[in-house]
Order: structure tokens, then C-alpha cells, then sequence
């Protein structure tokens, strides 16, 4: 077999970044590292490419085998090589953010390494880098709900508008004001409205809506004036 035999050879790792939406509060599936070094720290989850594997294929298997999870959006995010970033050996990781629906998804979840879900902004400290992987994903999350639907993966196939408002926000990290944002998000016309109420949070309720894929589809510009930041 032809090999490289002058250059270094190093191993090749996936990282996920699960966040999730409960309704109310933007949230990271985080677990119990089960190997030094580092063993019993917060961590993503991770594990290495195998050798006749794709990184996409270690992200779905990986995920699966901690989680429990599959089936859930998930996209590639950037490679992290930084020499000393793993004190055992050189290890270049590959990163991934999902997104889901944690009441979708909640019994699926199994138990085997302690996964567990946090604030976004109230995570403990993680192992290696990955408190920056952490950051990066969120910074792609902001950037990519600007120009694609991909935060309704997060919602119910119907919501209401409290609900995305939240979701906007979580994301984001800023306050909305609600009469502009419902005056703003009805002006789209993406948006679908239901004859059924939410009256879990009061007796007058509030409609639920669904995303109008084929208008979206055609007119996804409507959304980019939204929220001052996703401009940024």
C-alpha cells in the first residue's frame, strides 16, 4: 500500500453542538466525558472518524450512541485544529450543531452518559475547546437564521407567536418588543394562522401558526429585517 510515509499522521474527531427549544428558553445538550482525560467533566458529545467512515457518518453515530437522537437536523460547522488542543495526542475535530424540538425528542433521549440539558447562558464549563465550539455554533446559528428557516427545526409544526418570539430572542440574546415583532412577522405573509388556541398560559389563548414552506421558499428575504442583529 502507497502510503505518505514523510508527512505526520493525526487523528481526525467529530464534536456535536445539540441545541434545543423548550418552548420558552434556548437550551445545549451537554454529557459526562467518559474517559481521561478529563473523565466525568461537561463535555459535547464526540468520538472519533473510523476508518471507513465519512466525518457526516461519525456525527449521525455518535450522536445516536450518546443520545439516543437521530433523524435530527444536523449540519457541519468548521474544522478545529489548534496543536494543543487535546493533551493526549494530536487530534483535528470536526464540528456539528443540530437543532431540535426538545419536546419532540425528549423520550427518545436515553441515559447512558448522563445527558443533560442547560441554559444556554447557565452551562458549566467545558472540556478542551469546546466553550469555543460552543460559541462559533451559536454565532452560525444567528447568521443562518437570517437568510434560512432553519429555527422553525426547533418549533412544533405549529406554534404560536409568544413561542417564536422567544425563540428570536434566545437566539439572538436581546429583548424584542412583542407588538412590533407580531406586527413585523404577520407583514410577511409566511406565515399560516390557525383556527386552534394555545390556552395553556391564559383563558383568551393565543392562535397557533405554521410556516408557509412554499412562500418562504420564494420570498425568504421577507424575514432578514426582522431583528436589528440578524443584519449584523
Amino acid at each position: 500500500m502507497i502510503e505518505y510515509s514523510s508527512q505526520p499522521h493525526y487523528l481526525v474527531a467529530v464534536d456535536c453542538i445539540v441545541f434545543g427549544f423548550d418552548g420558552a428558553h434556548l437550551k445545549i445538550l451537554l454529557v459526562k466525558r467518559g474517559l481521561e482525560p478529563e473523565i466525568n467533566k461537561w463535555s459535547l458529545m464526540g468520538g472519533f472518524v473510523g476508518s471507513n467512515e465519512s466525518p457526516d457518518d461519525a456525527a449521525n453515530r455518535v450522536l445516536k450512541k450518546m443520545t439516543g437522537l437521530e433523524g435530527v437536523y444536523l449540519e457541519q460547522m468548521q474544522i478545529y485544529g489548534e496543536p494543543n488542543r487535546d493533551p493526549i495526542e494530536r487530534t483535528l475535530s470536526v464540528g456539528y450543531f443540530a437543532l431540535i424540538d426538545i419536546h419532540k425528542y425528549e423520550n427518545q433521549l436515553n441515559d447512558d452518559y448522563e445527558a443533560e440539558w442547560f441554559l444556554i447562558n447557565e452551562r458549566p464549563k467545558l472540556i478542551f475547546d469546546h466553550d469555543q465550539m460552543v460559541a462559533d455554533a451559536r454565532k452560525k446559528l444567528r447568521y443562518k437564521a437570517s437568510l434560512h428557516p432553519i429555527l422553525f427545526e426547533m418549533l412544533p409544526k405549529q406554534f404560536t407567536l409568544p413561542q417564536l418570539q422567544n425563540l428570536f430572542e434566545e437566539v439572538n440574546d436581546t429583548k424584542i418588543d412583542t407588538r412590533n415583532f407580531s406586527r413585523k412577522i404577520t407583514s410577511t405573509g409566511l406565515l399560516i394562522k390557525l383556527e386552534e388556541k394555545d390556552r395553556s398560559s391564559s383563558k383568551k389563548g393565543a392562535f397557533y401558526f405554521k410556516l408557509d414552506k412554499k412562500k418562504y421558499k420564494a420570498d425568504f428575504q421577507a424575514f432578514l429585517n426582522l431583528i436589528p442583529n440578524l443584519k449584523n
